[in-house]
């Protein structure tokens, strides 16, 4: 995959320094969103709101309001975290015999489970879960938001009617999916140019291609008249179930009215002289507690010796999530696809936002009704019956997701990634960075990180010291790859950090469209 990469290339991000609130971002325009709800005086789970839905419309193949996710919420003024889960379930009508194993070896997407018949759990309305995205960010806006729920998702709405543009890296993401997108005529009016992928320039000039989103726009418009409610039992979520059912899916209103957001209390976790906070539950936060907890028992002095300590503590938690929870390593070929954002706002109140579709356009299936492409969360599950995480009807879905709260030297911070199985890894080691090393955040994001995803082996940037890769190589077996911008080799990460005096923001920094965005004067 590196081969022919430049080796004198340098790509380097500034991380933004304010004294007022910052919001970052895989998209900038929807970190912009956010900063300019904090300039009007919203919270920071205001900021998150419009975030959350402008990415949806600008990076409709990681997330959107048919998806699911979680997010932690820190609020300054009492001083407590909160846990906030609005991950997706298998719709209640599941008919497990509908997913027979095909004899054909592993699946090619993101979990190498045995293939299913016509890759049922993977594309299609089959594999369909019960998403709950809006009602995340609708229970968070109840509890603390500040600005109307409908001046939240107006950014959004305005982007849609517009449409979003395609530009080379959309294009480049469009065209890596064009074959199964074409199987959904719903999915090929939107996405496709006369069955082919947009191409996003000529020679000379860039093109003025859009997506049209109308039908999204007055989707996100009756959100914003109506709320949640208006998926989660209304008309809206009727004609999104009768779509995904007239495609052969299974979700009914039924199913959406009884998946709601729930909040939990934090899975603390104490890590020398630092304090983490993350989701408790199918997510990636107990796998998290347990690479910091061995972590802790680590001698680490420099960033260097953190390495091989970083690939240890990634195998044991590994171990623990594959005996108890249920997934079984991944493909490393295929990039999780998902979006995080995390937010500060000038009070010090804190999100950390992850939310998805699980596969790159989730399902690759489109609701004509509503203009909302559909998740393929059915895929979390494992096909094979008498596993932890076996396909049932009625189940929720075990979630990669690691939002994060941490607060060590003097400083508190939000953290996530987008990255399917390589976030977690990627919030470990950022944690580390700041809690061992007090790493200011530029430095955190840009120094080298490794991935152990649950298989036999490591894969290391190859910006990393001889002496550190020969130290990985006793640890296990060793790939070095590059940094890239497409497909990402590691998780793609954001966050912010509140120094009381001072408010930062980065995101990861080969995304090309990823930025953090201060709250404007």
């Amino acid at each position: 995959m590196s081969d022919a990469l430049s080796r004198s290339m340098q790509i380097h991000k500034h991380v933004v320094e304010t004294d007022r609130g910052v919001v970052a971002s895989q998209h900038r325009q929807a970190a912009e969103a956010g900063a300019e709800v904090l300039r009007a005086g919203g919270d920071a789970v205001d900021a998150a709101v419009a975030c959350g839905f402008v990415c949806g419309v600008l990076e409709p193949w990681m997330s959107g309001p048919a998806g699911g996710g979680a997010a932690m919420h820190w609020r300054a003024d009492t001083g407590q975290a909160h846990a906030l889960n609005f991950g997706m379930r298998s719709p209640a009508g599941l008919q497990v015999g509908d997913f027979a194993l095909s004899g054909e070896g592993v699946a090619g997407d993101l979990f190498p489970w045995e293939r299913v018949v016509e890759d049922r759990n993977v594309m299609g309305a089959k594999a369909i879960a019960v998403p709950a995205m809006v009602d995340g960010h609708a229970a968070a806006h109840k509890r603390w938001g500040r600005l109307p729920w409908a001046e939240l998702l107006a950014p959004a709405i305005e982007h849609a009617k517009r449409g979003m543009a395609i530009d080379w890296y959309a294009s480049l993401i469009i065209a890596s999916a064009t074959r199964d997108l074409a199987r959904d005529p719903d999915a090929a009016a939107m996405f496709l140019m006369d069955g082919q992928w947009p191409c996003p320039f000529s020679w000379t000039a860039l093109a003025t291609d859009r997506i049209n989103q109308a039908r999204m726009a007055d989707s996100l418009d009756t959100l914003a008249r109506d709320g949640a409610a208006a998926l989660h039992g209304g008309d809206l979520g009727a004609a999104m179930a009768q779509d995904v059912r007239d495609k052969g899916g299974y979700l009914t209103s039924e199913d959406l009215a009884a998946n709601r957001a729930q909040f939990h209390a934090p899975l603390s976790v104490p890590y020398r002289d630092a304090l983490f906070h993350v989701m408790p539950g199918l997510t990636a936060g107990p796998t998290f507690a347990r690479a910091m907890e061995h972590l802790a028992g680590e001698d680490l002095r420099t960033p260097d010796d953190a390495y091989p300590a970083y690939a240890r503590a990634m195998f044991a938690a590994y171990g623990d999530r594959l005996a108890s929870m249920g997934h079984d390593g991944e493909n490393p070929a295929t990039p999780g696809c998902t979006t995080h954002f995390s937010v500060v706002d000038r009070d010090g109140n804190m999100v950390a936002h992850t939310q998805t579709l699980l596969s790159l356009f989730g399902s690759r299936v489109v609701s004509p009704s509503t203009g909302f492409l559909m998740n393929n969360g059915i895929m979390w599950f494992d096909p094979e019956q008498g596993r932890p995480n076996s396909l049932a009807a009625g189940k929720p879905c075990l979630m990669n997701v690691c939002p994060a709260l941490g607060e060590a030297n003097g400083k508190r911070f939000a953290l996530g990634a987008s990255g399917g199985r390589k976030i977690v890894g990627a919030v470990v080691q950022l944690a580390s960075f700041l809690a061992d090393f007090d790493m200011d955040l530029e430095t955190a994001f840009h120094q080298p990180r490794i991935d152990v995803s649950g298989g036999k082996g490591i894969t290391a940037d190859a910006a990393l010291s001889p002496a550190v890769m020969k130290a990985l190589e006793a640890v296990a077996p060793l790939t070095e790859v590059r940094r890239s911008l497409l497909p990402y080799p590691f998780a793609c990460p954001a966050g912010v950090l509140d120094t009381r005096d001072k408010r930062y923001g980065a995101t990861e920094v080969m995304t090309a469209w990823g930025d953090a965005v201060a709250e404007p004067v």
